[in-house]
C-alpha cells in the first residue's frame, strides 16, 4: 500500500470509517447467527474490511475478474442481493449516505464523502463483488 493510501486510511478511520465498518461487522454477525444468512455474512465480512481501509483497494464484480459467471454473479446472486437489500443493505447504505452528507460540508471531507457514496452503492448490492488492489 502506498504512503498516500495509508495516510488517507488513517484519516478515514478517524472521521467515520470505523463506525461504518462496525456496522458492516454487526450485519455480518447477525447474518452468520441465522445460519441461512452465511452467504451474506461472508460478503459483509469482506466489505467490512474494505470499509475499514478503502483507499488503495476497489470493489469489482467477480465475473469481471474471472471472466465467467458464478452463483454470486448470476441469477441466484440477484435474488441474494434483493434479500440483502431488504434485510441489511438499505440501513448500511443510509448510514454511508448520512456520513457522506456530513463530511461533504467541509472541503477536506469531500474525498471521504465520495468514498462513502461508493460504499453506499456496494451496501445495496454486495453479493458477487470482490475487493482488489486499486
Amino acid at each position: 500500500m502506498q504512503p498516500v493510501s495509508i495516510l488517507l486510511n488513517i484519516f478515514w478511520i478517524l472521521i467515520g470509517g470505523a463506525w461504518m465498518a462496525f456496522g458492516w461487522l454487526v450485519a455480518a454477525i447477525v447474518m452468520a447467527i441465522t445460519i441461512i444468512g452465511l452467504p451474506w455474512a461472508r460478503a459483509a465480512f469482506n466489505i467490512a474490511v474494505y470499509t475499514l481501509l478503502p483507499f488503495g483497494s476497489k470493489a469489482v464484480r467477480r465475473d469481471e475478474i474471472t471472466g465467467q459467471s458464478d452463483i454470486g454473479t448470476g441469477s441466484l446472486g440477484v435474488i441474494g442481493n434483493l434479500i440483502w437489500l431488504v434485510l441489511a443493505g438499505w440501513w448500511l447504505a443510509l448510514g454511508h449516505v448520512i456520513t457522506a452528507i456530513i463530511l461533504a460540508v467541509t472541503i477536506i471531507g469531500i474525498p471521504f464523502a465520495w468514498a462513502h457514496l461508493k460504499l453506499a452503492g456496494i451496501a445495496l448490492w454486495p453479493i458477487g463483488k470482490v475487493i482488489v488492489p486499486a
